[in-house]
């Protein structure tokens, strides 16, 4: 048996690379910004193992039903190394992950947050959790906890990655799905604040092929190019569940992320009903159009790539259409009419058809026209 020769001076966790005192630091900056998103019903303060959530609520409930979501920001966690801005990462995180669970109609109550990283640098540890709860800020939701994971030797230093989670609750009877589409419904677009957290392995491509520099000025953008792709995520949680608490006729949302506007709203339709949608019921935002212009991407892989403009999609009764639309508008988030559920027969194929996507045996889009630039 061999022995491993001693060492010439003791080992220490430091010496492996995992700074404790910079996380304790870390956590100390950040404490005051988590601190802004706990209402009464969050006991205790942040350095517990676990957050605490006062539930009472949910006795007033007849058949409350929780809803769960987690996700991450992807590859846009590259632009923000690179312009070393790391305080916009977090609304990125929390968009994707609570206005997966509106969706549904629920309202989401409480987020946590992991964050890896190869070195922790308090400040940017503590600029990605102010982020966070800003974004919980604005979503209405406690952030109750989270995790920082130093990785020395698995993540390079100036790596990190991060991933949230969060948990809301709906009335069983207000769940809001494919089963209330009816044919007739309105289909509503809430517009994005740009590119959003999706599709940017495609985007940094074409950047890279078109030698675009991330500080690069673009006329068509009016900012440059680092700005533009940096620009967070638009979160709609509040706006969306004061819309299904004030609209009667509401059906269903769509969160439009992975696989573009046409598979996401697939998904919440039921069987043998399809969405018509028109391109041209909107002005395309700049940055779509570069994209697909500097790279010739292809307009059907672009749209199944990114959101074109459409963050959010409500399906919605044919008298409450309009008030929908002034609601978002009254939110500060555009919105309008894309076009409106019909009968589907399963005929009508080809690159302008999407027929269920994501593992949902659901509706179909038909998408039409040409997008106005």
């Amino acid at each position: 048996m061999t022995r491993s020769a001693p060492a010439s001076a003791p080992l220490t966790y430091a010496e492996s690379g995992v700074d404790t005192e910079a996380g304790d630091k870390a956590v100390e900056l950040m404490k005051e910004a988590v601190a802004r998103t706990h209402g009464p019903e969050v006991l205790g303060g942040v350095g517990g193992f676990a957050g605490l959530f006062d539930a009472s609520a949910l006795k007033d409930y007849r058949r409350p039903l929780l809803a769960s979501s987690t996700d991450g920001v992807g590859t846009k966690i590259v632009i923000a190394r690179q312009m070393d801005v790391h305080d916009t990462i977090g609304q990125d995180l929390v968009a994707m992950v609570v206005d997966d669970i509106v969706v549904c109609g629920a309202t989401p109550l409480v987020m946590t947050d992991y964050i890896a990283c190869g070195k922790v640098v308090p400040e940017r540890i503590a600029d990605i959790v102010r982020g966070i709860a800003l974004g919980c800020e604005m979503a209405g939701t406690a952030l109750v906890g989270g995790e920082t994971a130093e990785h020395p030797g698995v993540m390079d230093p100036e790596d990190y990655d991060v991933a949230g989670a969060a948990i809301g609750v709906v009335e069983a009877d207000a769940l809001l799905g494919a089963e209330r589409v009816r044919e007739g419904d309105v289909v509503v677009a809430m517009a994005s604040s740009g590119l959003h957290s999706n599709g940017y392995s495609l985007v940094r491509r074409v950047a890279s092929h078109a030698g675009w520099s991330l500080d690069d000025h673009m006329d068509d953008l009016g900012r440059t190019v680092g700005e533009e792709l940096l620009e967070p995520t638009r979160i709609y949680a509040q706006l969306c569940v004061d819309l299904a608490a004030s609209t009667p006729g509401l059906r269903a949302f769509s969160h439009v992320t992975g696989g573009g506007l046409a598979a996401n709203v697939a998904r919440v339709l039921p069987r043998g009903m399809a969405a018509t949608v028109a391109r041209d019921a909107w002005d395309l935002p700049a940055v779509f159009s570069l994209v697909q212009s500097a790279g010739s991407v292809p307009w059907n892989d672009l749209e199944a790539t990114l959101n074109m403009g459409v963050g959010m999609v409500a399906i919605v009764a044919p008298d409450e259409a309009d008030s929908l639309v002034a609601a978002s508008a009254a939110a500060g988030v555009p919105a309008w009419a894309l076009g409106e559920i019909v009968a589907d027969d399963g005929r009508v194929t080809g690159p302008d058809t999407v027929r269920g996507a994501k593992g949902v045996d659901g509706g179909a889009v038909l998408l039409s026209g040409a997008y106005r630039a």
